[in-house]
């Protein structure tokens, strides 16, 4: 199939799904941006996100889109590994035309990967999957509470460092690979190349400052309630 077979086919599948993911990206920060205005209505959000039929088809094809690109991620490496054989361990100067973002994005996407699991612990596996075993208090608050979740993690300075890591990494991974999928679809010519390079940073900036500003705000809230971690 053209789509595995090739190494172009492989990196549409890897400029899709990353889209895709973006995409998804931007929902969720928008609506954790509203914890920072009403609790209530952040909670309301989570119930409707709960665990309904449409929400686990949803988080279903997410899951899908992130083990299909981190799959694609992993084996377009190898190929290109392969491809260049013992050229790899040849010692040359880095064009300077070549992001340190494009030289590892294994490496970020990893860090990426890693921190996904640490977001799903904190939140998903307390609220979704607390209620799809019928335990809501699973994790010491009700499932629907997001709010009270978002407060009890940012309240921990550990997972403030960790988070605020994570997001670094994932605005490297992200500014790089906006333009990258683009150009892979045939979007980025001599003429958009560097607009599309300058859209990407300014998107993928303000969606990463987007979370960053939870993590950030809450921590301090934190701080002002003499709260600490759980």
């Amino acid at each position: 199939m053209w789509l595995s077979n090739s190494s172009i086919g492989r990196k549409v599948v890897m400029s899709v799904t990353g889209i895709a993911l973006v995409l998804f990206l931007t929902f969720h920060m928008s609506m954790n941006l509203v914890a920072l205005i009403s609790a209530e209505g952040y909670n309301v959000i989570c119930e409707f996100l709960g665990a309904n039929w449409y929400a686990l088809v949803a988080t279903t094809a997410l899951a899908a889109l992130v083990v299909i690109h981190i799959v694609y991620a992993f084996w377009l490496t190898m190929m290109n590994r392969k491809a260049r054989g013992t050229e790899r361990y040849a010692v040359e100067a880095k064009p300077k035309s070549v992001e340190w973002a494009s030289q590892n994005m294994l490496v970020l996407g990893i860090v990426v990967a890693a921190g996904l699991g640490l977001h799903l612990a904190n939140f998903w596996y307390k609220m979704m999957f607390a209620e799809i075993i019928g335990n809501p208090t699973l994790g010491g608050l009700e499932a629907t509470d997001g709010y009270g979740y978002i407060v009890q993690t940012f309240s921990c300075p550990i997972f403030v460092v960790l988070y605020l890591i994570w997001l670094a990494a994932l605005w490297f991974h992200l500014t790089h690979g906006f333009w990258s999928a683009l150009q892979t679809l045939g979007w980025s010519n001599k003429i958009w190349f560097e607009r599309w390079k300058l859209i990407g940073n300014i998107y993928t900036t303000l969606v990463v400052l987007g979370f960053a500003a939870v993590v950030v705000v809450f921590y301090l809230k934190s701080l002002c309630c003499g709260a600490s971690c759980v």
